[in-house]
């Protein structure tokens, strides 16, 4: 890497670092559990706490949704721990799903009725890992830190209700308490993870390092070794191919997750298999097939696409595009499109003036984003100057960082902004972006 990109992601890398070690251990526990989907019903409820949080004004990552996304964490911690059975008839990755479930759909009602709640999901699930700072890496370390220590003064008991809970319970010992204790303790390892990385890279870096090092070894030292190991891999190389693909980081890490178990299990298959070329055979006809089923659904998508083109009405004259945006700005249409139906609708508009008349007609602020992204797609100057205007009044961390990253990707310059700043503490990176455009030709 260059200086430049060491610049750009040295935060982000030392992030997913602090991630790795200790969702590699926990994720060990998880899968000797074999309660899989635990991470992403924990991740998921911390997301709903800050969600909830977010519906009472209290913006994410501020100390406020921190504490609210800590208690609903508790709260599901509890709900794990009760609901163990010794006999059940119910096996506890049932609950586990149905909470997640449940969970996901009270934060989907719950940001219905918070404005921007698109956007929120959004980075919810997505994390902005790229804008972590550098003392939000510091807290992390310490939290993560302190819950290594706690885990491994109790190990033992914690691994012999991971690894056997009827042994555990023979030994008379209060399974279901130390079962708090453990997802209490991931709990609160979750709340920091998700703020930054999102529930889905939350996921990733607890179960696929465990998965890959269970596959290789049973031995505990050889499988942290080879979950950081396996981490520190992809997350290097996943970053560089976001930042040279100009891909976001988050959903970059964990394809190449996906990919990097795929192919270690693939190898393993081949390696251990009794006789080789039948393996090697075999592999090579899947590897076929699923090109071939990509390349099909590839002409099917391009052949379906131009279909739909040719029969698709677009406005072709300036009277019908004038009249077109008439009609948003009468009866208001934009709040009522899908973002598809949006970026579909400024598509066709191809006049600055019009562009301009409907961000001035507009009050919601994303929306106002989307013009003004489209504006600047072909007319830099002016939709730079939108697209100051807003980032000098907006509110919302998240839209922030999406205005920045537009502005970044249009210049290729980046004046020190901190979207989860506010404005007024962004003062001097604002008027660096002013005096760029007002030199602007």
């Amino acid at each position: 890497m260059n200086v430049h990109i060491w610049d750009i992601m040295a935060p982000a890398f030392f992030e997913c670092l602090v991630l790795v070690g200790i969702h590699s251990y926990l994720g060990i526990h998880v899968i000797r559990r074999k309660v899989i989907f635990v991470d992403l019903a924990l991740a998921q409820i911390a997301a709903l706490g800050t969600t909830v949080g977010f519906l009472f004004g209290i913006l994410p990552g501020t100390m406020g949704a921190y504490w609210f996304s800590l208690a609903f964490t508790v709260l599901g911690a509890a709900i794990f721990s009760i609901t163990r059975l010794r006999n059940g008839k119910i096996p506890q990755e049932a609950v586990i799903g149905l909470t997640y479930a449940i969970a996901a759909s009270i934060a989907i009602l719950v940001i219905d009725k918070a404005p921007h709640g698109a956007e929120h999901i959004k980075e919810i699930m997505t994390g902005s890992i790229l804008w972590v700072k550098w003392e939000t890496i510091r807290n992390a370390a310490i939290v993560y830190t302190f819950v290594g220590i706690f885990h491994y003064i109790f190990r033992e008991k914690f691994f012999l209700i991971s690894n056997d809970a009827d042994a555990a319970y023979r030994q008379g010992l209060p399974v279901r308490f130390w079962d708090f204790l453990f997802y209490v303790s991931f709990g609160i390892v979750i709340t920091h993870s998700v703020g930054t990385a999102g529930v889905l890279l939350v996921f990733v870096f607890l179960v696929v390092p465990a998965i890959a090092s269970t596959l290789v070894t049973d031995v505990l030292w050889k499988q942290l070794l080879i979950g950081w190991g396996l981490g520190l891999f992809v997350s290097t190389v996943g970053l560089y191919i976001s930042y040279t693909a100009d891909l976001p980081a988050g959903p970059t890490i964990v394809a190449f997750y996906g990919l990097t178990l795929v192919v270690l299990a693939t190898f393993l298959y081949i390696i251990r298999a009794k006789e080789k070329k039948p393996a090697l055979l075999k592999t090579a006809a899947v590897t076929v097939s699923i090109a071939v089923i990509f390349f099909a659904f590839n002409l099917l998508g391009n052949a379906l696409s131009k279909l739909n083109h040719t029969h698709q009405h677009q406005p072709n004259t300036l009277s019908e595009e004038t009249h077109l945006i008439h009609e948003v700005k009468q009866h208001k249409l934009l709040e009522n499109m899908s973002e598809e139906e949006l970026d579909r609708f400024l598509i066709t508009v191809r006049s600055a003036e019009r562009l301009q008349d409907l961000f001035k007609a507009e009050k919601e602020p994303y929306i106002r984003f989307k013009i003004a992204a489209r504006l600047a797609d072909f007319q830099l100057k002016p939709g730079l100057t939108l697209l100051m205007e807003l980032l000098k009044k907006c509110e919302l961390p998240f839209l922030r960082e999406e205005i920045v990253q537009k502005m970044r990707t249009l210049t290729g310059r980046d004046f020190g902004y901190d979207p989860e700043q506010t404005p007024q503490k962004n003062k001097a990176a604002l008027k660096k972006w002013q005096d760029f455009i007002d030199r602007m030709e």
